[in-house]
């Protein structure tokens, strides 16, 4: 199934009414794949996004011909829809927005983290076996775990 043109035409001209320089994104697997620095500069130059995901085979090629897009894929594999990517897509761009993570110093990729997290129990026992936080985590010393932090990233 190939969702007609027109209503995808009528919703997108209805999205992008009295809004100049919209930006259009198009979901498809052979679009450029998204990355952080997209949605970086999409939420730096952008006030409106309108994003266009279809179902199944697609799409009619023609709404592509009378709107600018650009063509964007989540990744190297094909869904069913469009519905996930578009939520990855509009979730990575508005956490760039200045108040919608409340400081925009919690943006995750802006902090020094490590990609190794841990919660109390301080000794996890499971089967048998003892798993520890690593004791430079609960020294207190902030720059030792700082230290710790980037040798892990």
């Amino acid at each position: 199934m190939v969702i007609e043109a027109l209503p995808v035409i009528k919703a997108v001209e209805k999205a992008i009414k009295g809004k100049k320089g919209a930006k259009i994104i198009w979901l498809t697997p052979s679009g450029e794949q998204f990355t952080n620095n997209i949605a970086e500069k999409i939420s730096k130059k952008y006030k409106e996004v309108v994003i266009i995901c279809g179902r199944y085979e697609g799409i009619d090629e023609r709404v592509k011909k009378i709107f600018k897009v650009k063509e964007i894929s989540v990744g190297p594999y094909v869904l069913t829809g469009g519905e996930l990517p578009a939520m990855v897509i509009l979730d990575t761009i508005s956490r760039r927005i200045p108040g919608v993570l409340g400081k925009i110093e919690s943006v995750e990729e802006n902090r020094v983290s490590s990609p190794e997290v841990y919660t109390r129990p301080e000794v996890l026992e499971y089967k048998g076996k003892k798993y520890k936080v690593p004791k430079v985590l609960i020294s207190g010393h902030h720059k030792k775990i700082e230290e710790w932090k980037n040798k892990h990233k």
